[in-house]
């Protein structure tokens, strides 16, 4: 079941919404009349589609998508099926997290279209939510040894230099290094560089990093980062 949220505060437009869908058995339609009722509800609902009214007297649709965006919630990908004219306010409305705008009074097969598009967009979210979310819980496995190798390896640094800045031998380095790429299900330093993007974990401080800056896929020595599509440390 696909599940479509609207969120308009005239009851006409609930119902057209409501009727247009209701003749697609696989979809499931779900109103509501005011942004505080949809966000109070909004940790209960599953993944979906939210039609999204920009201007309304309660609470505007862009501070809707400003709560969304706050909460770091990509289950629920808006659309914005909105009467407004305002140029500014929909750009904002885009950058805030709208994947696409349709404007009222719509068209059956426009809206049924753009609904589909982001269904597919939804699908690429939660698919990359599941990867990040395993290659997360496989890093919390590891010991805090193994994180401090790990990071280390991942800065392109070679076992004696690890074993001489934690004050270990380099066959002790080579334990944590074996075991940490068993618990990371790894046959290679590459493999485990790509698991420690995918979970956008920096083991150093917590910051998220942007996969397209991976090392081993666009590193030059220009900018001091290893490459380490062309050598791995030992």
């Amino acid at each position: 079941m696909r599940f479509v949220y609207v969120l308009d505060q005239d009851p006409e437009v609930r119902k057209s919404v409501t009727r247009l869908f209701g003749n697609h058995p696989d979809m499931m339609v779900r109103t509501f009349g005011t942004g505080a009722s949809f966000l109070a509800a909004i940790a209960s609902l599953d993944p979906g589609i939210l039609l999204l009214e920009l201007e309304m007297p309660d609470m505007s649709g862009t501070v809707v998508l400003d709560a969304l965006r706050a909460q770091g919630d990509d289950r629920i990908v808006p659309v914005l099926l909105t009467g407004a004219t305002t140029v500014p306010l929909v750009v904002r409305a885009m950058k805030t997290g709208a994947v696409d705008l349709v404007p009222k009074p719509y068209e059956d097969d426009v809206l049924l279209a753009m609904v589909e598009t982001a269904f597919a967009r939804l699908a690429t979210n939660r698919a990359a939510a599941l990867v990040e979310s395993e290659a997360r819980g496989k890093i919390d496995h590891l010991s805090g040894r193994e994180r401090d190798v790990l990071r280390r390896l991942f800065e392109g640094q070679a076992n004696k230099v690890i074993a001489h800045d934690l004050s270990i031998s380099p066959r002790t380095v080579e334990i944590y290094r074996a075991n940490m790429m068993k618990k990371l299900g790894v046959r290679s330093l590459a493999e485990s560089v790509r698991l420690v993007f995918a979970a956008r974990w920096d083991l150093d401080d917590g910051e998220e990093h942007d996969w397209a800056e991976a090392p081993h896929l666009a590193a030059s020595p220009r900018d001091g980062r290893p490459d380490y599509g062309k050598s791995l440390p030992a």
